[in-house]
């Protein structure tokens, strides 16, 4: 949660439905057994993420950085018999660990993990999504955008992690980072795009609410 402070954040996890057995299972198996655990979502995002499809009703999903699946796992618990989710990342030694937990979920057969790098694998796609859950490379952000705008059914919505990157959005940026640089010219990319309507959530890292008219 973005600049709150742990206590706030922790009287929130109380108060929001609770974590099941699996995901609790994945977060703290992801804490023990893999490195940068801070990648992924958690409770918090994944509750919202969860609420908000419900709310979107989403057939087909895209999300591009899986992780440890435990953000797809949260949205394909709200799909139709008939829905289906695309989700790539790019470390193909994470895959067995992530897999197992879509097989134990229960919801393997609406969840495809493709590995490699995004923007080579969406254009093999080749389908239009109702949902696309951008949390891969922050320095490919711009690209993504690109690509993923026309993947986007009308009505669509884009959900982008991170955007506000620790603050560091409103600081002097190092000419050398370049994570902070995509997102900084993501955000502009989105904010002067007249094709959508955009909203940033402030919870956690930010996630950007981008809605295609």
């Amino acid at each position: 949660m973005f600049n709150q402070n742990i206590d706030l954040e922790n009287y929130i996890l109380e108060h929001i439905s609770p974590e099941d057995e699996l995901l609790y299972e994945l977060n703290r198996k992801t804490h023990l057994h893999i490195l940068r655990p801070r990648m992924l979502s958690g409770h918090l995002q994944g509750q919202i993420l969860k609420m908000m499809c419900q709310m979107i009703q989403p057939k087909n999903i895209l999300e591009i950085g899986t992780f440890t699946g435990y953000s797809c796992i949260c949205m394909a618990q709200t799909l139709p018999d008939d829905g289906f989710i695309d989700t790539i990342d790019i470390d193909d030694e994470i895959e067995p660990f992530t897999q197992s937990f879509f097989d134990k979920s229960g919801l393997a057969h609406k969840i495809k993990m493709h590995i490699g790098d995004a923007l080579d694998v969406m254009p093999k796609l080749k389908k239009k999504y109702d949902l696309i859950f951008m949390d891969g490379d922050k320095r490919q952000y711009p690209n993504y955008y690109k690509q993923v705008y026309d993947m986007l059914n009308p009505g669509g919505y884009i959900l982008a992690d991170n955007i506000l990157w620790d603050g560091k959005v409103i600081e002097p940026v190092d000419p050398n980072d370049t994570y902070t640089q995509g997102i900084l010219e993501f955000n502009q990319i989105v904010k002067n795009d007249p094709r959508v309507e955009k909203v940033i959530f402030p919870f956690r890292d930010g996630i950007f609410v981008i809605r295609k008219k």
